[in-house]
């Protein structure tokens, strides 16, 4: 993947920028939206060793609160920023306004009832979805389900990233542009071979490899409508987008993967 950050330095600067981990300080550049599928990866790894300790996978343990550490986990070492982003951008959308007036609604610090309804259904929904998969998986298959939502959901950022900038945007002018789009479509190229390819060496089949797949896409093409519309109203993208494609991403990702374990 093309990027002008060197691999050291822009995973630092990624992992800066996008986490809590207290990495050395970094100044993020263009390129550095180009390694948030590793921060992904990342992520999915240390929110799930918590897990472990409630659940011990086939059916061993308690699932749900298994889910439930994950998701809180996600959410601590990204601050809070993609549900922050959730809220504002759709605070942002429900009101109606026209862009400029809905993009200072989304600039105040408090949070409106749209925003709170749209967190509160995220987060059930990762929950419950995360819950169903993890009830019919062993360990090493629900941290497989864990990191490919976690690594779609930021392809779909990087996707997300060839459109325009809204007004006033600093993330977005940061970060949009930054990953050409060859760089942009290997990743997806890449997550598609890894979600087809990975359930064998976790212990799944051929159906549970085609589910995996049909989960990327649906993750991929929900965030991508959702941006189209964000760009339709609000003129751009911005750092609230990105963090509302992320959970969006991650949700519906989820959800087909719960799916998955009832009708497969």
């Amino acid at each position: 993947m093309s990027t002008d950050v060197a691999p050291g330095r822009g995973v630092l600067a990624a992992l800066g920028l996008f986490t809590v981990l207290p990495v050395p300080a970094r100044r993020p550049g263009p390129g550095v939206l180009a390694w948030l599928p590793v921060v992904g990866l990342v992520l999915a790894g240390l929110a799930y060793l918590p897990a472990l300790a409630v659940w011990r996978g086939d059916g061993r343990g308690s699932p749900f609160l298994a889910a439930v550490l994950v998701v809180v986990g996600l959410a601590l070492l990204t601050r809070g920023l993609h549900l922050d982003g959730t809220a504002d951008l759709a605070d942002g959308l429900g009101s109606r306004r026209p862009a400029d007036q809905a993009l200072a609604i989304m600039r105040q610090p408090d949070v409106g009832a749209f925003g709170v309804v749209a967190v509160a259904c995220t987060l059930l929904l990762q929950v419950g979805a995360l819950s169903a998969v993890l009830d019919a998986s062993t360990r090493p298959a629900g941290l497989f389900a864990v990191a490919l939502a976690a690594v779609t959901a930021r392809v779909a950022v990087l996707q997300a990233s060839a459109r325009p900038v809204s007004a006033g945007s600093g993330l977005g002018v940061l970060v949009a542009g930054g990953v050409p789009a060859a760089g942009r479509w290997a990743a997806v190229a890449v997550l598609l071979l890894g979600a087809g390819a990975l359930p064998a060496l976790v212990g799944g089949d051929a159906r549970v490899a085609a589910w995996s797949v049909g989960a990327v896409l649906a993750g991929l093409l929900a965030a991508a409508v959702l941006a189209r519309h964000a760009v339709r109203r609000l003129g751009g993208v911005s750092g609230d987008v990105f963090g509302a494609l992320i959970e969006g991403a991650t949700t519906v990702t989820l959800v087909v993967l719960a799916a998955a374990t009832a009708w497969r």
